[in-house]
């Protein structure tokens, strides 16, 4: 009966949270593309921006008139609009290699901080945010697209519930036919084809992706090593990054094989966990499919994710508030912290050709 009351509590505690108020924020940079999506749930009512800092004039005029934003929205310097507005957090849409910059800015005005995958362009700088974010007592987070995959989560809660018997293999497969060939904006090209803006190409961009959600599967534990091949396929449109990566991950008693190119056919999110009884497949966004011994398997739809754990602000909204505790999520600085060591070395690997053992934090 105690727990079932608690069961209710909770409930009622989460149901409370999605009804809070929209998240007040401060957006710092427009270069990233995945801007839209904030933009768009800004027009809706779903998110409170009262601040937009871009110091680049001829992005601020593109975006005001694209979404009707009026002029006195926009700053040139972010940290005058922290300390006139006083946001509950800022949300990082500049390049991965500058989001340190945010967390050193932030963190002592004790403001939190949600970045674009990943966390970091290098594991140095996840470092010094790792170190800022404890001193100062603020939440970090990384926000992935595929967190909010009903498929995933569906995966994932059928792995918890033992069905598939222990994890032995994981296969992610992320990316697309490449940032210029679909049509990304120059300035995110700008930063996200740069060695040290981006801190490698595919490799960061969507290997970041497998590596977050193998660490999930995984309840954060850490490969024993990385192998990796990373391949530019493309130099003329590509010269500085590679735009192909392949990364095997051994775990004490699972292996994971990431995929991550701008070389694919189509756009592909997807994700394969075996077990020693059966399988999990999160297609796309909302198809999975599960088979068990020789059974033929069977696709069906996953069941929609309610709020606050549908859609990034509010569930930044719901950890801010105190309803949610990030701790064991794909979002939380200690599970990007395994990310980047993974990125780390399968860098140094594809690099010196060799496979690399991870150290002990």
């Amino acid at each position: 009966m105690k727990q079932l009351f608690l069961f209710f509590l909770l409930l009622a505690g989460l149901q409370a949270t999605a009804r809070q108020a929209p998240v007040r924020v401060v957006i710092a940079g427009l270069s990233h593309d995945h801007i839209h999506l904030a933009l768009r749930e800004y027009g809706k009512g779903r998110i409170d921006i009262v601040g937009i800092a871009e110091p680049n004039v001829a992005l601020r005029k593109k975006y005001a008139a694209l979404y009707k934003l009026p002029d006195t929205l926009f700053h040139g310097s972010l940290r005058e609009l922290l300390l006139r507005k006083r946001p509950q957090a800022v949300l990082g849409y500049n390049p991965v290699g500058e989001h340190v910059d945010l967390v050193r800015m932030c963190a002592p005005l004790g403001i939190s901080v949600m970045v674009e995958k990943p966390l970091a362009a290098t594991l140095a700088q996840a470092r010094e945010m790792e170190q800022l974010a404890a001193r100062y007592q603020i939440k970090l987070l990384t926000n992935y697209e595929t967190t909010w995959y009903a498929s995933v989560k569906t995966v994932y809660d059928g792995v918890r519930s033992g069905k598939i018997g222990g994890i032995t293999r994981m296969v992610a497969h992320d990316g697309h036919r490449g940032p210029r060939e679909i049509g990304c904006s120059e300035e995110f090209l700008a930063w996200l084809t740069d060695p040290v803006l981006n801190g490698a190409g595919a490799l960061n961009d969507f290997g970041c992706y497998g590596a977050d959600l193998m660490t999930w599967l995984m309840n954060g534990e850490a490969p024993l090593a990385v192998t990796a091949v990373t391949r530019t396929f493309k130099p003329g449109m590509y010269p500085k990054v590679d735009d192909d990566a392949s990364v095997q991950l051994e775990y004490r008693t699972a292996t994971g094989f990431i995929e991550a190119s701008w070389n694919w056919p189509f756009d592909i999110k997807d994700l394969e966990v075996f077990g020693d009884k059966g399988y999990y497949h999160a297609r796309d966004q909302r198809q999975v499919t599960s088979r068990f011994g020789n059974r033929q398997g069977s696709t069906i739809p996953a069941e929609a994710l309610s709020a606050p754990f549908d859609n990034p602000f509010s569930y930044l909204n719901a950890v801010l508030n105190g309803g949610i505790n990030p701790a064991n999520s794909p979002s939380s600085l200690s599970y990007n912290m395994t990310v980047m060591r993974i990125l780390d070395a399968a860098r140094k690997a594809a690099k010196e050709k060799r496979r690399v053992v991870l150290q002990a934090r």
